[in-house]
């Protein structure tokens, strides 16, 4: 097995453990807590830029997007159903008022639960499943 495989396989002594929420939470490199892990606002970098963790194993897939729809649209949901049930204004406010507000929560908590799933993956030495042919 090498390295990229199973990316906490090296010696932990050398860095302190992190906490990955937090790390997640602030965009950190899940092994030393202090390097950029993106590049971009969704993109995640090749490398840690202050301990050189390959970032290859780093495969979220559609987690955070699966996150994000399950919250964000309770929560919008929620709210509109409790101010049409309250108040029942016309159509076009339900429109101004729930549309940017479930972009701005997206786009907000997108980056955020990618964070924190990608530290939690490394934390937990997650790898893509593989069948044991014997061999």
């Amino acid at each position: 097995m090498t390295q990229n495989e199973n990316p906490a396989a090296e010696d932990q002594a050398l860095w302190a453990p992190v906490d990955p929420v937090r790390a997640g939470i602030a965009g950190r490199c899940p092994r030393c807590g202090e390097g950029k892990l993106f590049s971009g606002f969704l993109a995640v970098g090749k490398e840690c830029t202050n301990c050189g963790l390959d970032y290859s194993y780093a495969d979220a897939g559609d987690g955070p997007a699966v996150f994000v729809i399950l919250i964000i649209g309770f929560v919008v949901l929620g709210l509109a159903l409790w101010m049409e049930v309250n108040y029942g204004p016309a159509l076009w406010v339900h429109l101004v008022l729930w549309i940017p507000l479930a972009l701005i929560l997206s786009l907000g908590s997108l980056r955020v639960i990618k964070g924190i799933l990608l530290t939690l993956q490394y934390r937990n030495k997650a790898s893509q499943g593989r069948l044991d042919n014997g061999e």
